[in-house]
């Protein structure tokens, strides 16, 4: 697991400071050495965000101040998954791009996929999920009864039991929310 915390300052052991080394020296190098290495890291303004870019099409962008770990299960130098502390990340995973899909877990909920782009945003005791493109099955952390998301669509996972509800998420608010991946 490589934990990384984009705006703020972060403590890490030595084997995932060693990933975050290569990780970062991928995004000063040249695209040969970052292409081996697996992902690029490019910081980005207006408004301020982080994009990782993977060789198989993955790009995962980080909202300033969001705190996350990636997974990588397979050790192939690709993120699996994501753990989402707080704030939001976009996710872009072309239909081909992972084998095995992609996860975003949060405190709230764990969003699995393949083939789509989506957003996924944590704020105290609430995890909100929209679909950009594509579907995205979403459940309760501490729970496998989960909902399926298409295109336009969104869900708010709270802690507790109630039913998962689905919604066209209406213009504002998409706007509002994709705005702050400069979209």
């Amino acid at each position: 697991m490589v934990s990384h915390q984009t705006g703020r300052r972060a403590v890490f052991p030595a084997a995932t400071r060693s990933f975050l080394a290569m990780v970062f020296a991928c995004a000063l190098a040249d695209e040969a050495f970052a292409q081996g290495s697996g992902c690029v890291l490019q910081a980005v303004g207006s408004p301020q965000r982080q994009i990782l870019r993977c060789r198989d099409g993955l790009t995962i962008e980080a909202e300033a101040g969001a705190a996350f770990n990636l997974v990588d299960r397979n050790r192939d130098a690709v993120p699996d998954a994501v753990n989402l502390q707080n704030r939001a990340v976009l996710i872009d995973a072309p239909t081909g791009a992972l084998r095995q899909g992609f996860q975003v877990q949060t405190p709230q909920a764990i969003a699995a996929v393949r083939g789509t782009q989506w957003v996924v945003d944590v704020s105290t005791g609430k995890t909100a999920v929209f679909v950009v493109t594509g579907r995205v099955s979403v459940r309760r952390a501490t729970n496998a009864r989960g909902v399926n998301l298409g295109s336009g669509e969104g869900v708010d996972v709270e802690q507790g039991t109630a039913p998962l509800v689905v919604r066209q998420w209406p213009a504002a608010r998409r706007t509002a929310l994709l705005a702050r991946f400069g979209r």
